[in-house]
């Protein structure tokens, strides 16, 4: 068990970093951003990092952090070799993308040509020098740090991230890749992306957040997503997660939806030794839609936790959340989804729905559908699933001439098609089809069930 001196050392590691980055930040952005940081590391110091004491963190030790000679990230980004850059995956044909190297923008593999008239899209470091006054009522106002320790420190180090600006009634035909990349080689790094995405009323766009490794380094990425979706506004997001084996991913995703907007979120995650990825909307305005979709695949002894929160604050919003999960060799799962209704938010339609395939005896999942309802005119659903592969579909296959190997991925891809299915982006939904049915970092060994 982890003991207080080892957790307040733990926490030392980041309070003394931040002394040293502030320096560096100091003269470098908006007073009102410096004051943002010293308040965020200010909380950070009287909450440390989360237990698994807490009832929120009980099935996620951050243990592995402890101990770990993390580097911060440089302050120029890394170079990608060719062979690399061809690996940063649907953002890797062109078009329009911003793509961070080592924690830091890389103008030189992005591309923000034929953005329509009124669009920002650039580094959130270059944009907090000059559009501040565009930032600041957003940034830190959504995803608040008050009871999160994680976001917190991600806030004391905000340096570099994207802001995308949509103004009224502007539509981004072109998904827009944000590519957060490790480079190879090194000790482990540390970066704390930050990410604004902000709507204006009647604006569309399609965001597509990617996270890799190009080694097997044990790097650590802290990323907060803050989206604004004004009135009308419809943003397909997607957020893939493919960073090394070994890596840790900590991350929140924190929405905020006007009156009558629409937001689809796709959640990915392939990779990573400790990841928990945080999806949390509120929908404050009345007819809104939120539609949450998410698939987390794990071997070995990886662990992924996964936790969303729908907050129905108004009357007549949908909100309909599929989460499926794949665990195979001793890899454990964490999934914990609220649906939060308050009161007066009367013809609530709400739907929450996780399913996960155990491909070994020894994977573990926990699972948490929750409901908390305020009001009396509401529909409202939840449920958990777990389940191993057929047994006679699976014989089924076989006697059809189809190898063991490959009918036993053709019915994982069949088990996860009902969450990929829903993407609109053909380069995501054609790479997470293509590892399913290669089986890539799921073991063909020791399954249960799953013979014939």
């Amino acid at each position: 068990m982890t003991t207080l001196t080892e957790e307040q050392q733990a926490k030392d590691v980041f309070l003394s970093a931040f002394e040293q980055a502030e320096r560096r930040f100091r003269g470098g952005s908006p007073p009102w951003m410096e004051t943002l940081r010293r308040a965020a590391i200010a909380r950070f110091d009287e909450l440390g990092l989360p237990t698994t004491r807490e009832e929120e963190w009980r099935f996620t030790s951050l243990a592995p952090l402890e101990g770990v000679p993390f580097r911060p990230a440089a302050s120029e980004p890394g170079t990608l070799r060719p062979d690399e850059e061809e690996r940063l995956g649907p953002a890797a044909a062109g078009g329009i993308r911003l793509v961070f190297v080592d924690g830091r923008f890389s103008a030189q593999h992005s591309s923000t040509d034929d953005l329509p008239e009124g669009v920002i899209l650039e580094s959130l470091a270059e944009a907090l020098k000059s559009r501040s006054k565009l930032i600041k009522p957003h940034l830190g106002r959504h995803a608040v740090f008050r009871h999160h320790a994680l976001v917190a420190l991600n806030t004391a180090f905000v340096e570099d991230g994207v802001l995308l600006y949509v103004p009224p009634a502007v539509v981004i035909e072109r998904p827009v890749h944000v590519v957060h990349v490790w480079t190879a080689g090194g000790p482990p790094r540390l970066a704390h992306p930050r990410n604004l995405i902000v709507l204006q009323r009647h604006a569309a766009a399609t965001v597509v957040e990617t996270y890799r490794s190009m080694d097997e380094g044990a790097d650590f990425t802290n990323a907060v997503t803050e989206i604004v979706l004004g009135e009308n506004a419809t943003l397909d997001h997607y957020k893939l997660q493919r960073e090394s084996p070994a890596a840790f991913h900590l991350a929140t995703v924190q929405a905020r939806q006007e009156r009558d907007s629409s937001l689809a979120s796709h959640y990915a995650s392939l990779g990573g030794a400790l990841v928990r990825n945080e999806t949390n909307v509120l929908l404050a305005g009345e007819n809104c839609h939120a539609a949450l979709g998410g698939l987390y695949v794990a071997g070995g002894t990886q662990h992924v936790d996964s936790r969303t929160r729908i907050d129905h604050a108004r009357p007549h919003c949908t909100s309909h959340e599929l989460y499926k999960g794949i665990l195979d060799d001793r890899a454990e799962g964490v999934f914990n989804g609220k649906i939060f209704v308050h009161t007066g938010a009367q013809k609530t339609d709400a739907k929450q729905t996780n399913q996960v395939l155990l491909l070994s005896d020894d994977a573990v999942i926990n699972t948490k559908p929750q409901l908390e309802i305020f009001a009396d005119d509401v529909r409202c659903t939840h449920g958990a699933t777990v389940g191993h592969v057929d047994r006679e579909s699976l014989f089924y296959l076989r006697c059809r001439g189809i190898p063991g190997d490959l009918a036993r991925n053709l019915l994982i891809y069949a088990f996860a098609n009902d969450v990929i299915g829903r993407m609109a982006v053909p380069e995501v939904r054609d790479e997470l089809e293509q590892v399913l049915l290669a089986g890539r970092g799921l073991s063909a060994e020791n399954h249960s069930g799953d013979r014939p």
